[in-house]
């Protein structure tokens, strides 16, 4: 328990440092364009850790809410729970964006996570939770459907990065609106403020004209001893 409450502490200084260096970085989205359900040619995801491609995944950025890792039991009680992601808090509408081109594998909206979506980027998985919304099957396939903001996303489609793919909303197993953003790498978990300390770095040396050496600037992957994520 004593590692648990330490690992709590070490993500929340990690929380605060990306907290100050977030404005930059939202100045890098690209211009906003909303997901159809139409076909696009998919990138692909640099395995080299660049993250200068990447996209920031919530406008309107208010704060960080929950970090990743175990945590007492979102909506109450003394109990630990693992959070396999990171809460990102913005007003209920604001939109979300593809963090990285990839294919849609899956959208749902019948457990804690809420109305989401899950998409496939070479090795990477990411998962947006408690988004507004529903899905709805249309011969035979499946989309999620934000008919308010113009949203309509089917399994199976390819999507580039920082389009906006959603809206912050309040489905599933939450006490205020904000965005659950989930990161695996080969079935992994992965700490997504460590991706985002990541994309910050590289986009800044970036913007001075710098060079990056890719053996300096990762993220590392551990094996996961985590079967099933209890926290949204």
């Amino acid at each position: 328990m004593n590692q648990w409450r330490q690992r709590v502490i070490l993500s929340g200084s990690t929380l605060l440092m990306l907290g100050l260096s977030l404005v930059s970085l939202i100045t890098l989205l690209p211009k906003p364009e909303i997901a159809g359900a139409r076909e696009v040619k998919s990138n692909k995801v640099n395995t080299g850790n660049a993250w200068l491609a990447a996209s920031f995944p919530v406008e309107n950025f208010q704060s960080y809410t929950s970090a990743f890792g175990y945590r007492r039991s979102a909506t109450g009680g003394d109990n630990w729970e693992f959070h396999g992601g990171l809460d990102i808090a913005a007003p209920q509408g604001s939109y979300i964006r593809n963090w990285w081109a990839g294919k849609v594998i899956k959208v749902g909206d019948r457990n804690a996570c809420g109305t989401h979506i899950i998409i496939r980027s070479g090795a990477w998985e990411h998962t947006y939770c408690h988004m507004e919304g529903h899905v709805e099957t249309i011969s035979g396939r499946r989309y999620l459907v934000d008919r308010a903001g113009g949203i309509q996303i089917a399994e199976g489609q390819q999507l580039p990065t920082g389009i906006r793919i959603g809206r912050v909303g309040m489905s599933g197993r939450t006490t205020g609106p904000h965005l659950h953003w989930g990161l695996k790498y080969d079935s992994n978990y992965v700490d997504p403020a460590m991706v985002l300390r990541e994309m910050f770095s590289q986009q800044q040396i970036a913007r001075r004209g710098g060079s990056i050496n890719a053996q300096q600037s990762q993220v590392i992957i551990q094996e996961s001893q985590y079967t099933r994520d209890s926290g949204y």
